[in-house]
């Protein structure tokens, strides 16, 4: 299924869980450095684009664009893989937690670097540490499958951004914190309950993709330990952490 199918499936209800954190904002947003000029790749409803500088947003899902707010950028519709601007068009390109959509991750760097002059940048997590969330390794451990097989060892998706796009890259771990407004799969690492809630549910991707019933288990599961204080018992570290290392990572090449 495309990007465009899948969200205009899953996503009408996506930006009522799904907003902009400003702590990984920050440093999303130091990270895109001198750029003037920002192309959003897999723009969805805005998030993540900086207010100060002129950004043009690349989506494909039109759903995802009815959610966009009032004063957002730009939108051009069109994929990752296909980007429809000419050569060195922005200063940056960005995609934040969208790259793992693109039915070429390849073909899609390849344009973000073809219609950017200075930099490319992707927020993402460092698919190798998937099994490092809880809610992953103990209560949907099938998950592992949405994980390409050629990014389950530990440096590959960095081999991965080096054999597209050279080796002036840095990668910058961005922790996620315990009261992350951004509810993606690991935002609510410290909010157990919040998982049980279908409306948050409902704006994860992950959850999707998964079998229905593999899902209703792992949810029932996670009750029921909660219910016991079986996840409190296991968990305890985690309730006294501001911020929790998930694999998140800032991935910047720099194109001059």
């Amino acid at each position: 299924m495309s990007r465009s199918a899948f969200y205009d499936e899953i996503g009408r209800t996506y930006s009522a869980t799904r907003q902009t954190d400003p702590r990984l904002a920050a440093a999303i947003w130091e990270a895109l450095g001198d750029a003037e000029s920002v192309l959003n790749v897999g723009a969805g409803t805005g998030s993540y684009e900086p207010p100060d500088r002129e950004v043009v947003a690349l989506e494909p899902s039109q759903v995802m664009i009815a959610q966009r707010p009032s004063g957002a950028a730009r939108v051009v519709r069109g994929s990752a893989e296909a980007i429809p601007l000419p050569d060195d068009s922005v200063d940056a390109a960005m995609a934040i937690i969208s790259d793992h959509h693109w039915s070429d991750r390849a073909a899609g760097l390849r344009e973000m670097v073809r219609v950017a002059r200075r930099r490319v940048l992707v927020f993402n997590v460092d698919p190798a540490m998937w099994d490092r969330f809880w809610l992953a390794a103990e209560y949907l451990p099938k998950s592992l499958r949405l994980v390409l097989p050629e990014f389950r060892q530990p440096g590959a998706w960095e081999r991965f951004f080096r054999e597209q796009l050279g080796d002036r890259i840095e990668l910058t771990p961005v922790p996620v914190p315990h009261d992350c407004r951004d509810g993606f799969f690991g935002a609510y690492w410290r909010r157990p309950h919040a998982y049980l809630d279908s409306r948050v549910r409902d704006g994860i991707s992950v959850f999707s993709r998964l079998d229905p019933d593999e899902v209703q288990h792992g949810v029932a599961a996670l009750a029921a330990d909660l219910e016991s204080g079986a996840w409190g018992e296991r968990h305890r570290a985690l309730l006294q952490l501001e911020e929790l290392d998930l694999g998140f990572r800032v991935v910047v090449a720099d194109l001059r």
